[in-house]
C-alpha cells in the first residue's frame, strides 16, 4: 500500500498485537484466472517461522487455496476508521480526509489438510474467541458430526516475509489540528470514533 513515511509503522510487535487485536482480515492472492479475496478470522503466532506465521482454516470447497498453495500471498489486516471534516481544523487551504489503521502480511501460502492440523486450527480459533463467553463452547473432535464437517475445511498457514504498518492519523498536520480532531471525534461519540481518538492521542503521546 502507498505509505508515505509520516504514516509509516515499522514496529514489529506494534503491528502483531494490532493484528491480534484485529484477527478477522481478508485474504488475497493473485493466481489462477483472477484475484481471489476471502474474508476469515485468523490466528498469529509471531514466535513461529522465520518472521511469524498467519493461521487459518476455509471451506475446501473455496478454491482460492487451490491456486495460492505455494505463492505468495497478502492478509490485510483493517482498524477503525473515520471521515475528517476540513471544518474541525477552524483554519483555511485544509482539505476532507480519512484516518485509518491497517497491517498488510505478506508470505508464502501453505494448505494443509492434516487432520491433526485441522483440529487444532479449529480448537485454537474456538478458544481464542470462546474465552470471553461466559461459559466456553468446546469443540467434540470425536463425534461423526465434527468429522463430518473437518473434512469440509482445509487448514493454512501463511509464512510472513514481510510486514507494513500503516497509521494515517493526521501526521501531515500539526499537533494543534490533530488534537482538534481528536476531540472532535471524542465529542461525536460514537465506538469507531473513540478508537481513532485513542489511537491519535497515543501516537501524539510518542
Amino acid at each position: 500500500m502507498y505509505t508515505p513515511k509520516h504514516y509509516a509503522v515499522t514496529d514489529r510487535p506494534k503491528m502483531f498485537n494490532f493484528m491480534k487485536d484485529n484477527s478477522f482480515g481478508i485474504l488475497f492472492s493473485h493466481t489462477g484466472e483472477e484475484p481471489m479475496a476471502t474474508h476469515l478470522p485468523f490466528m498469529i503466532d509471531e514466535n513461529a517461522g522465520e518472521q511469524g506465521l498467519v493461521l487459518g482454516h476455509m471451506a475446501k470447497a473455496n478454491r482460492q487455496w487451490r491456486y495460492a498453495d505455494g505463492q505468495q500471498v497478502m492478509v490485510v489486516f483493517h482498524g477503525p476508521h473515520t471521515y475528517v471534516s476540513p471544518t474541525w481544523y477552524q483554519e483555511d487551504e485544509v482539505v476532507p480526509t480519512w484516518n485509518y489503521v491497517a497491517v498488510h502480511a505478506t508470505g508464502i501460502f501453505t494448505a494443509i489438510e492434516d487432520r491433526a492440523a485441522l483440529e487444532e486450527s479449529v480448537g485454537r480459533l474456538t478458544e481464542q474467541h470462546e474465552a470471553s463467553q461466559p461459559k466456553p463452547w468446546q469443540p467434540d473432535f470425536g463425534t461423526n458430526y465434527s468429522d463430518q464437517m473437518l473434512k469440509r475445511i482445509m487448514a493454512f498457514q501463511v509464512e510472513i516475509t514481510s510486514l507494513q504498518g500503516k497509521w494515517k492519523l493526521n501526521q501531515n498536520h500539526p499537533e494543534r489540528r490533530r488534537r482538534l480532531v481528536a476531540e472532535k471525534l471524542k465529542n461525536l461519540g460514537g465506538e469507531i470514533n473513540i478508537q481513532v481518538a485513542g489511537l491519535m492521542d497515543e501516537d501524539m503521546a510518542g
